[in-house]
């Protein structure tokens, strides 16, 4: 223990033939000192910053098409503790939304029948409750969660590239509008795509200590495939990638970080691995020995003696002391016995922490791979199963609607996963709808069926600029960069086959189905090239970070119909995207706001695409596709959504109107 604690650290600013050199002056040298509290302090900020944006939100929208569906499900949760409604989407989602729904304690009847968002409905508007508090506390438990999120992504940047690039990380989660318009719902698309995160970064970390982190990732992964179906993908890729990482925690263990080829032994480190696979102080950076030239030019063997002290492995130790040894008397000394029992907990962290695997044998590697990956996919299993458990111990299942059947290999698929019932009903139920014919709008273009690079061009109208610059340079980096290299497939693989496999989905209804990949990709910006090197750098990447954030603000509040600057800006998303990308029910309340303000008692015809009800509200208002369109006069308000699909008598209603303006960028007013 007191060779750790007695670290030879010899850095840059600290010569060997001299005293150290006084720090320079300026913001520089100021913030280095106080650096160990200023980067908690903007972590903070930063997470404050976008929990005020989630809660304003949350306080001010009106229930989205799905929250109703999701509310109501954990209100049964709570009350009748059974697998009901919603099957096709894994419980423990609409669990973390059911402790908001417990402090506000809506009045909830078990006893009505009905189809999933009739029962919402139902709750929210017809039980005597109030949606705006129901609502509200929902959504709490996802706005935390989205917070706790920014930290994974902070952590994760952090370590890969020290504590400027976690800030420059979390700086573009915190102001992503995607995250901020989702993180303030009260639905499962931020926390799947969350616990993926977590998954990964828990699997990274695995490399250095398996025994504790993989077990961890194996959660993460669990509570990602037991909130949202739509994770399966990702399991074998985790799978694969902890493999990997029991692979190096290994090889690490076996290998000391002094003596093995291709260390620079000329560095003193500590025990932890570096993104390439080396080793790396608890901060994450190397502490370096200085080359020395001149009269010093020969004391090369004495530092690498040095770093092999200072190593806390045994090997390391005893090669030293055997260079010593020779150096001063000619003869190689007798290394000292490893040491067992409770005097040998110096020694070093992996010889701890590796897996349990018999040690030497050709079999040794694949052992050790399967043993890692076995660990994270046991793990995972059981948090699905803990999580059905959790709302009924006995498991009952007893579905609301009617649970397709399947045939041929998706049936022999869903048979063969060692999951609940329910669950697997639930994946029939996806699989089915998956085979609906579903319409999609993209670029003023109305089409059913599947466009294969929708999400793509999605994600590149409503990612803001800044990131999408950044995390393609970080993109880059990782590939090119060899020192990154070994975080690529922790940072690509996930969301790429993620990606890919929404891709191949018909409900083309918005990003929402790719949210992890502004959050992976506000990590991955962290590695692009860094700027403490080269000032131009360092103001191109502030610059690039500061430009997301004025397009995230100019934004609010309405961030779900958000689009950058170069597709327009958020007032012409409606031309571009529609749904959940542009309008999803959220602004009926203000509608409701602008008629009573700027329209009292003119007569209203409405068409709203949402699951809200428009009389609660004070909205009393006809639909005009169901009357002759020469007897629809006065103030004709239509959801941006049916806009872009509108077709026959409501495409002619509004082709014969004035447009006069519009609400929260997702509601049209014409004029007849």
């Amino acid at each position: 223990m007191m060779a750790r604690a007695q670290h030879l650290v010899l850095t840059r600013e600290t010569s060997v033939a001299g005293p150290p050199r006084p720090d320079p002056g300026g913001a520089h040298a100021w913030l280095r000192r106080h650096r160990q509290w200023l980067v908690p302090l903007l972590a903070v900020l930063l997470l404050a910053q976008m929990a005020a944006a989630m809660v304003t939100t949350a306080v001010q929208q009106t229930p989205t098409i799905d929250e109703p569906v999701y509310v109501a499900t954990a209100a049964d949760y709570l009350h009748e503790h059974r697998i009901r409604y919603n099957p096709e989407h894994p419980p423990l989602g609409k669990l973390l939304i059911a402790a908001g729904v417990a402090v506000a304690d809506p009045r909830y009847d078990p006893s009505f029948t009905g189809i999933q968002g009739d029962v919402g409905r139902h709750l929210l508007y017809e039980s005597g409750n109030d949606p705006w508090r129901v609502m509200l506390w929902a959504r709490v438990p996802v706005i935390v969660l989205t917070l706790l999120f920014g930290l994974v992504a902070f952590a994760f940047a952090r370590e890969l590239t020290g504590a400027v690039g976690g800030l420059a990380a979390l700086a573009l989660y915190a102001f992503s509008p995607d995250l901020i318009a989702h993180g303030s719902l009260a639905t499962l698309d931020v926390p799947m795509a969350g616990f993926a995160l977590t998954s990964a970064w828990l699997v990274w970390r695995a490399r250095r200590r398996p025994r504790l982190y993989l077990p961890l990732a194996g959660a993460a992964l669990g509570a990602a495939t037991a909130t949202k179906m739509s994770a399966l993908p990702a399991v074998p890729v985790l799978l694969v990638l902890a493999a990997l990482s029991a692979l190096a925690a290994d090889r690490h263990r076996r290998v000391s970080p002094a003596s093995a080829p291709g260390t620079d032994t000329d560095t003193v480190r500590d025990e932890q691995p570096s993104p390439a696979g080396g080793t790396a102080t608890g901060a994450g950076a190397a502490r370096e020995l200085p080359r020395a030239s001149g009269p010093h030019a020969g004391t090369g063997r004495c530092r690498r003696v040095l770093s092999a002290l200072v190593d806390p492995g045994d090997a390391g130790r005893r090669k030293a002391l055997s260079t010593m040894a020779g150096a001063l008397g000619g003869r190689a000394a007798k290394a000292p016995p490893l040491r067992t029992g409770p005097q040998s907990t110096h020694r070093h962290r992996g010889a701890r922490c590796a897996l349990a695997v018999p040690a030497g044998g050709r079999w040794r590697k694949p052992l050790v791979a399967v043993t890692g990956a076995v660990v994270v996919g046991v793990v995972a299993i059981a948090v699905v199963w803990a999580a059905y458990l959790a709302v009924d111990p006995r498991l009952r299942f007893a579905p609301a609607e009617p649970v397709p059947a399947l045939h041929g290999l998706h049936d022999l698929l869903v048979d063969l996963l060692p999951l609940p019932d329910a669950y697997r009903a639930g994946m029939r139920v996806q699989f089915a709808l998956e085979n609906q014919p579903w319409q999609g709008y993209l670029f003023g273009h109305l089409y059913t069926g599947r466009l294969w690079y929708y999400l793509p061009v999605a994600l590149l109208v409503k990612t803001p600029l800044g990131l999408l610059v950044l995390g393609g340079a970080g993109v880059l980096a990782v590939v090119a960069v060899r020192r990154l290299r070994a975080t690529a497939p922790y940072l690509l693989l996930p969301p790429g086959v993620l990606l890919a496999a929404a891709m191949t989905g018909s409900r083309e209804f918005g990003t929402r189905y790719a949210l992890f990949v502004p959050m992976f990709l506000a990590v991955t910006a962290a590695c692009a090239p860094r700027p403490g090197r080269r000032g131009t750098a360092a103001a191109a990447a502030a610059a690039l970070v500061l430009l997301t954030a004025v397009s995230s603000l100019r934004t609010f509040p309405y961030y779900l119909p958000y689009a950058n600057e170069a597709f327009g800006g958020p007032a012409r998303t409606h031309r571009l995207l529609h749904d959940s990308n542009v309008d999803w029910g959220q602004d009926l309340g203000r509608l409701a706001d602008r008629l009573r303000l700027r329209y009292p008692g003119e007569r209203v015809w409405l068409v709203y695409k949402g699951s809200g009800v428009p009389s609660y509200y004070g909205i009393h208002a006809a639909d005009p596709r169901t009357v002759p369109p020469e007897r629809v006069h006065g103030l004709l308000v239509v959801s941006d959504s049916a806009v872009a699909k509108a077709r026959g008598r409501l495409a002619e209603l509004i082709g014969s109107s004035r447009p006069v303006g519009e609400v929260g960028h997702s509601i049209s007013l014409y004029r007849r």
